[in-house]
């Protein structure tokens, strides 16, 4: 993302103080960001709020001094993208039907960048009609429409008419910057623990937060693949665009991976699954007496070994996570070769800033023909970039030795 220049046109309605936060989000991934305001804009928010945000010059004025010949030319062409953030009826009028009044209109329509459109207005004017009609077209060009979320407006109604959160702009930024090398790709992913009930409140669990599985997930859809996400409960809502499936216990998991494997060209197992569940779960709270209780635990299917061992039936690159508190390595490649991996991600879960619950992660990554790739420190979602370019380029080379079959 370094490398990309997105514009932000900020229009005249209440959310534009939300834009202040999308500036900030984007600029804090390193991409290039230049703000545009319409001069209602300028009545909810100052220039020089984005100024301080974004470190560039704001334009406001098709000829003001702030300006320079030709730059509303030169910023919609030397872009990427073009988000307008909120785009109000008015604005969204202006773009359908080729008004150029002032600076951002006038830099819209002259535009070669990929433009997305973030409405915010009153239910009622985003429910009218016309505005539907010229979102329609807006949509017919092959412009990306963000649907506005709904709940309480400022005007007081409720409904739908909300800007998206800045957060949510951001993902689908990324997406749209991002190269879609996993286009044609199925992709499944597994994330999050599961839980072996003792009784109706209680039950077996592990440190899991699912942020590795759901970066993963997350990480695919942006780049184009078709995704299903299997998880375990966690705190993380499912990334727009996936096929969601929630599970609770291994079984459910198990069965769940199966039922969804079919076409899958990699198979990600990032969950972290109970080893083993109680051997019974009683139907009654188990009341406080004695002092100490005995509890009897079976084996849960080991879900990626299963995976493995049906590969022939199903083929696909089969990517397993080992968490490890010693000997990294040398536990890695024991599984790797015991499930019949064609990679393996380990990494030390003992460290407190990587592996579970934390937003950091370092990894090893471990290949069937003996590499091995040790990764510097770094996100979640940079990790998940890093494995899914590794399972992409093991599926390119599979192909190249099967002939494309």
């Amino acid at each position: 993302m370094k490398t990309k220049k997105v514009v932000v046109g900020v229009t005249g309605g209440i959310a534009a103080y939300k834009a202040a936060e999308l500036v900030r989000l984007l600029v804090k991934e390193g991409i290039s960001v230049k703000v545009a305001m319409t001069q209602n804009a300028c009545r909810f928010v100052t220039p020089l709020t984005f100024e301080a945000l974004s470190g560039r010059r704001v334009i406001y004025e098709m000829f003001g001094p702030e300006g320079t010949v030709m730059e509303h030319i030169r910023w919609g062409q030397d872009s990427d993208l073009i988000v307008i953030a909120p785009a109000t009826a008015n604005f969204i009028a202006k773009m359908a039907h080729g008004i150029a009044d002032d600076f951002l209109s006038t830099c819209v329509i002259a535009a070669t960048a990929k433009i997305l459109v973030c409405p915010s207005m009153n239910d009622c004017m985003f429910k009218n009609p016309v505005v539907q009609e010229n979102l329609r077209m807006l949509r017919q060009r092959e412009w990306t429409v963000l649907e506005p979320g709904e709940g309480g407006l400022a005007c007081g109604t409720e409904g739908p008419g909300r800007l998206p959160e800045p957060a949510h702009i951001l993902e689908q930024v990324r997406t749209l910057l991002a190269a879609h090398d996993l286009a044609g790709i199925k992709i499944l992913v597994s994330a999050g623990p599961t839980l072996e009930p003792i009784d109706p409140v209680r039950y077996i669990t592990n440190r899991s937060s699912g942020k590795m599985g759901y970066a993963l997930a997350r990480a695919a859809v942006r780049r184009g693949g078709e995704v299903v996400l299997v998880s375990g409960p966690t705190a993380l809502a499912p990334p727009p665009g996936v096929v969601f499936f929630p599970v609770r216990t291994a079984e459910e998991m198990r069965r769940c991976v199966f039922e969804n494997r079919a076409g899958c060209d990699i198979v990600i197992k990032a969950a972290a699954v109970s080893d083993y569940r109680p051997k019974e779960c009683v139907g009654q709270k188990v009341k406080k007496g004695a002092e100490s209780i005995s509890l009897q635990l079976v084996k849960n299917p080991d879900i990626l070994a299963s995976l493995g061992e049906t590969k022939a039936q199903a083929p696909c690159i089969l990517v397993g996570f080992a968490a490890e508190t010693e000997d990294l390595l040398a536990n890695a490649q024991k599984k790797l070769r015991a499930k019949n991996l064609d990679m393996i991600v380990a990494n030390d879960v003992s460290r407190n800033d990587a592996g579970f619950e934390t937003d950091t992660n370092l990894v090893r990554l471990v290949f069937r023909d003996g590499r091995v790739e040790d990764a510097p420190m770094m996100t979640k979602d940079e990790v998940a970039d890093l494995v899914l370019d590794r399972a992409r380029e093991l599926r390119e080379a599979w192909l190249g030795r099967s002939g494309g079959h």
